[in-house]
């Protein structure tokens, strides 16, 4: 568990008492104890207020609720307040002032408006951090540290630039080695001075945000500023740590959000936790992505949810109101994915400012006789009835699905292939289809332990690092499946592409090479015709007959040859795929990119429908060792990655965790102590249904039992099932 100090799901969230007076921290209180609060997040943005000038530090108005907070029973998560910087500071310290990727100097004001290399910054925030630890360090209120606040944003002032120059003299050594491994030599790049290195943004080697010149050097400079912020967290953690080692230590995460490297920032933390803002039409199952890469940042370890909202957001461009029992479902969502916290931004909402408009527990009309209240009040009596017993439980996943951030990185900075290819749209279109089939997984790092899985996939797996390639061997070797997809193995960590054929280091695994990538432009489709029929449990209804891969690939070239490609409305080229509309083969579409690729001892599964490289592979899996490795060669529509996937858990003895449910209906489970804990979350706003292959006991119903067989859930509800056996 976080802290032994509350060994239940905690729940509250940030509070800023700072902005009001002593009868309404009274009246706060009173409030807190009705919707079961017991943990408040404070001094998060209070800089100014902990620091008039930088020589003083006032602590009066913090003891104050320290005293007044434990009082009443509640935990406090301490920020240390330096996620933005007092205007002091900004105009006797301007090296604290950040460089913006247009090259202005910024002026006071904002948040995370600091440049992570400033010394001044560097120092006055350690500062801050230690006087903090010294003062309530042993106060019994204490239950985590929260560094600074939502870490980001990148600088590019000369600080940063002497600090880039350092990184690299680290991490290449020599000047000679910087220019082979960035390949200046292209457009007389070449570097003779560390002194001529700087930073790449909108005057120099960058336009538009994601556009370079040079790949390796942006890259680098996308490294080199998430360890600098990363520096920065380590310098607080440090400082707060020398005094109170036995305290944990986090900072809050933003899920998918791509300018750190989160990977490598939880090995620096105690505990995961991370900020959770869908909108309204956010996929349920991108958002289940989101929990579980947090959790999938530590291993497994469950995380902290820091902040989600009671109603709306304030930043959004259409604040919709979470309709009533989202809130609800989507927090047991978050504990069903691993989180040991339900926590909210704000308690109280503000009356001034950008963020007056976001939601809070206590609402603008202050009193508790509002449906957002309510609400919480009734999550707050669930959780507080359930109590520890979910505490340290764990997934058990049997695939992973690979994700890495300098990847999308130079994935985001290619040169091409296409404007439309984005990373997390194609990890989520196969975590999504496992999900429609209630089958968990895990998101895993590239250094991951593969052997915990029976299936590993990594999409789109553009740069393959040292050691990437050799564990994805062994996994198979040993036995396991491992699926990989286009536009993957084409270049090394300096995003120097690796020649002799894609997909590189993976090619002998895979069984195949590539010799060109046909980027399709937005309204053009492929199609994707089975050369056998699946031989698991694919349930399309598509025709499927026994056929070669030969007899395919020619019937694909004589429908090409015929002009018979795939056009036509939606409902056109769906109807050319019922039995009896095509050639009688079961087929899909695909597009955005599409490798032509050879097989090199590789089975072709699949073949290309269209264009002048119909009948190439466009699906193919090889046997190596005692397992497989399938490379899908494009882009494919949902139908075919339910019938894959189906496929592929079939043939690597995957069930899912029910054996059936209504459209909407979300499973997920933990473990502990051998006994599993199943969450069913009907995100439908009619009632759904699951069928269990196991009884149990309904957690949130009393501990009534739940017979085998089919259960309801109702409209935007949840239950958990303690199953049996």
């Amino acid at each position: 568990m976080i802290s032994n100090k509350l060994p239940k799901i905690w729940y509250g969230g940030d509070y800023n008492p700072e902005q009001w007076d002593a009868a309404t921290w009274s009246e706060d209180h009173r409030m807190f104890k009705l919707a079961g609060i017991d943990v408040a997040t404070i001094n998060v943005f209070s800089w100014a207020l902990d620091q008039p000038d930088e020589d003083t530090y006032d602590f009066a108005w913090l003891d104050e609720q320290f005293e007044l907070l434990h009082g009443q029973g509640i935990g406090i998560c301490l920020a240390t307040g330096t996620g933005a910087h007092p205007a002091w500071m900004a105009r006797r310290h301007p090296d604290v002032l950040r460089v913006d990727y247009d090259g202005r100097k910024r002026r006071f004001g904002g948040r995370h408006n600091s440049c992570p290399n400033s010394p001044s910054y560097r120092a006055f925030s350690a500062a801050l951090a230690t006087k903090l630890a010294e003062r309530y360090g042993s106060h019994p209120a204490l239950l985590i540290w929260h560094v600074s606040n939502e870490y980001g944003g990148y600088c590019y002032c000369d600080s940063c630039a002497a600090g880039f120059r350092a990184w690299l003299q680290g991490r290449y050594g020599s000047l000679e080695e910087l220019n082979r491994s960035w390949n200046t030599r292209f457009w007389g790049h070449t570097f003779y001075d560390w002194e001529e290195v700087v930073p790449p943004n909108a005057l120099s080697e960058e336009w538009g945000g994601r556009r370079t010149n040079f790949q390796g050097i942006s890259l680098d400079y996308r490294r080199f500023q998430s360890d600098s912020l990363l520096d920065c967290f380590k310098l607080e953690r440090d400082a707060v740590k020398a005094l109170t080692p036995d305290i944990p230590v986090t900072t809050n995460l933003m899920g998918f959000y791509p300018e750190l490297d989160y990977f490598k920032w939880a090995k620096e933390m105690d505990v995961v936790s991370w900020d959770n803002y869908p909108a309204l039409d956010t996929p349920h199952s991108l958002t289940a992505m989101a929990h579980d890469l947090m959790r999938g940042l530590k291993a497994g370890q469950p995380f902290m949810l820091m902040e989600q909202t009671p109603s709306q957001q304030n930043w959004q461009a259409y604040n919709s109101l979470k309709r009533p029992g989202v809130m609800r479902l989507w927090s047991w969502q978050a504990v069903a994915h691993g989180a040991d916290t339900v926590m909210f931004f704000q308690l109280r909402r503000s009356v001034g400012a950008c963020e007056k408009y976001h939601g809070a527990v206590i609402e603008h009309a202050g009193h508790e006789h509002t449906r957002v209240f309510r609400e919480v009040a009734e999550l707050g009596r669930e959780l507080q009835a359930i109590g520890g017993e979910l505490l340290d439980a764990r997934g058990d996943a049997a695939v992973g699905i690979v994700f890495d951030w300098e990847n999308r990185w130079a994935i985001d900075l290619s040169s091409g292939p296409t404007v439309a290819l984005d990373y997390v749209k194609e990890a989520h279109k196969y975590y999504d289809a496992l999900s429609k089939q209630h089958v968990a997984a895990d998101m895993i790092g590239v250094d991951a332990d593969f052997s915990r899985y029976r299936v590993v996939i990594a999409p789109v797996m553009y740069m393959v690092k040292p050691g990437f390639a050799a564990a994805v061997e062994r996994f198979v070797e040993a036995g396991g499946t491992f699926i990989t997809t286009f536009f993957s193995g084409i270049v090394d960590e300096r995003d120097i592409v690796r020649t002799g054929g894609y997909p590189g280091e993976l090619r002998r695994v895979l069984g195949i090479w590539s010799e060109e990538i046909d980027a399709l432009l937005p309204e053009r489709r492929n199609r994707i015709v089975l050369s056998t029929p699946w031989t698991g449990a694919g349930e399309s209804g598509r025709p499927s007959a026994d056929r070669g891969a030969a007899e395919a690939a020619a019937e694909a070239r004589r429908q090409t040859a015929a002009g018979t490609e795939l056009a036509g409305t939606a409902a056109e080229r769906a109807a050319a795929r019922r039995p009896g509309g095509g050639s009688g083969l079961a087929e899909y579409e695909c597009g955005l990119l599409c490798d032509l690729i050879h097989s090199e001892g590789a089975e072709v599964k699949a073949v290309y429908g269209d264009d002048f490289y119909a009948g190439m592979p466009a699906l193919t899996v090889n046997r190596f060792g005692n397992g497989r490795a399938w490379y899908v060669a494009t882009s494919p529509d949902e139908a075919f990655l339910g019938d894959f996937l189906r496929e592929v858990r079939a043939e690597a003895g995957i069930e899912p965790l029910v054996a059936g449910a209504s459209a909407e209906l979300e499973a997920a489970a933990r473990v502990k102590d051998g006994q599993r804990f199943l969450f069913l979350l009907n995100h439908a706003a009619e009632e759904g249904w699951a069928e269990l292959s196991t009884g149990g006991d309904d957690l949130l119903g009393g501990g009534a039992s739940v017979a085998a067989g089919r259960v309801r859930v109702p409209a935007r509800g949840v239950r958990i099932i303690r199953q049996r056996g």
